[in-house]
């Protein structure tokens, strides 16, 4: 029986890991991505601004470790959005479908008690590499 390789991908484009966790792990042709915050970098702090500032550093993050697995936007499959305040789903929405512009995902978003850092947004994906073809049932 042959194995899968399981590739842990990291890219300094997004901020490192803080905990026993990858950034992403791509096996076979799947690339798991590890929910990312609107943080900077190279500071680790929370982009200073209202939740749709964080949303766009959490997307930005996102395409980066995309990018980092030979991936982009257009691989994912599946998204996760967790937000502080449910109030801010338009907001983040908006967000959204500026980096997700077709052939949209399967979503799940959430209203959760806190996120760390005090972040108001995280989000977090699942893409499938190439190629992809959609259809309709």
């Amino acid at each position: 029986m042959s194995s899968l390789i399981r590739k842990v991908i990291s890219t300094e484009k997004a901020p490192a890991a803080t905990g026993p966790y990858s950034q992403a792990v791509l096996v076979d042709r799947t690339v798991y991505i590890s929910g990312q915050l609107g943080m900077d970098p190279a500071s680790g702090q929370l982009v200073p601004g209202e939740v749709a500032v964080e949303a766009k550093q959490a997307f930005t993050h996102l395409g980066e470790i995309l990018k980092a697995a030979e991936h982009d936007f257009t691989n994912v499959v599946k998204a996760t959005v967790l937000l502080v305040d449910i109030n801010d789903f338009h907001t983040v929405r908006d967000i959204y479908k500026q980096y997700l512009q077709s052939s949209f995902p399967a979503r799940a978003a959430y209203h959760v008690a806190a996120l760390p850092k005090g972040g108001r947004v995280e989000t977090e994906a699942g893409a499938v590499r190439e190629p992809l073809t959609t259809a309709s049932l």
